[in-house]
């Protein structure tokens, strides 16, 4: 932490109590960030209990129905095989959920894990992995996950694999970035003189002290890994029928656009909340976790 984040903390307001309000409430307190955290909240319960409770099987067709329009037996309207495109979209945030999680979850321990190695160690070590990760970076993200997608396979275990390798590179920028700034504070140079192996050095002082940038960076990649899954799919190198994903409705839709809206837009609309929703909390946690941000923020509670 710099002097001025240091200054800009001691100065900031205090509660009735005489204490700061913690980062939970500040987060609250901000509407977008209230609206984003509850819309994720709903798309990962749909994803979690959805199954229990959507009205029609994911792909249980009604021929002699197909193409409806909204209506109260089905809300969202039925796609040309006659499926309840209500049913599909709930059960569709589950796949393309996990699959973000998962290549998310990836990409984090990945990069993180090569981050603080490359800018604790320096020297030959973080030129080396550095390098690896230009290369990387060398490469659109897209264009990278389909060259991996090709060589795999299609499918929603290795769309997965490739949007996870083509997001550790950020993390790993992210993390070193942040290690670069903590391992020359006093507190990691009193360790070393101790003689603290390196491992509980950067498990006990380096790692707490950059996970702020690194959660709000998750927050931020979940939602381009939506993204990613549903471009992928929409090409069919993604999640493979019969499994409902927003991006593979999206890619059945396209013939239907100009006598059946629906097939488009609600899958649409799914994939927009969810990605915006993810913004949003990643914007409101960046504010709380930043500590000139927050100073800012605690200094317009106060005088509200």
């Amino acid at each position: 932490m710099t002097a001025p984040d240091t200054i800009a903390i001691a100065t900031a307001p205090k509660g009735a109590d005489g204490r700061r309000p913690s980062a939970l409430r500040l987060f609250l307190r901000s509407p977008v960030s209230l609206v984003g955290s509850i819309v994720l909240l709903v798309m990962i319960a749909a994803a979690l209990i959805g199954p229990a409770l959507v009205p029609y099987g994911v792909n249980e067709t009604d021929i002699a129905g197909a193409l409806q329009g909204p209506s109260a037996a089905h809300w969202f309207g039925t796609d040309d095989l006659g499926r309840d495109v209500f049913s599909r979209v709930v059960l569709a945030a589950q796949v393309s959920l996990r699959v973000a999680v998962i290549s998310v979850a990836i990409a984090l321990v990945v990069g993180v894990l090569l981050g603080i190695v490359s800018g604790y160690a320096g020297g030959w070590a973080d030129g080396i992995l550095m390098r690896i990760v230009d290369v990387m970076f060398a490469f659109p993200m897209l264009i990278l996950a389909l060259a991996i997608v090709a060589v795999l396979g299609p499918g929603a275990n290795t769309a997965t694999i490739a949007i996870g390798v083509v997001y550790v590179p950020i993390f790993a920028r992210v993390a070193r970035a942040s290690t670069l700034s903590v391992r020359t504070e006093p507190f990691v140079r009193a360790s070393q003189t101790m003689g603290t192996g390196t491992g509980r050095i950067l498990v006990k002082h380096i790692l707490p002290n950059i996970s702020g940038p690194i959660i709000v960076q998750t927050s931020l990649s979940l939602a381009f890994a939506i993204l990613s899954e549903a471009a992928l799919s929409f090409l069919g190198l993604g999640v493979q029928p019969p499994q409902p994903s927003w991006g593979r409705m999206l890619f059945e839709a396209q013939s239907f656009l100009g006598t059946a809206w629906w097939l488009a837009v609600f899958p649409g609309l799914a994939i927009f909340l969810t990605v915006l929703s993810c913004n949003l909390v990643g914007d409101g946690l960046r504010d709380v976790l930043d500590p000139k941000q927050r100073s800012v923020i605690e200094s317009r509670s106060a005088r509200r």
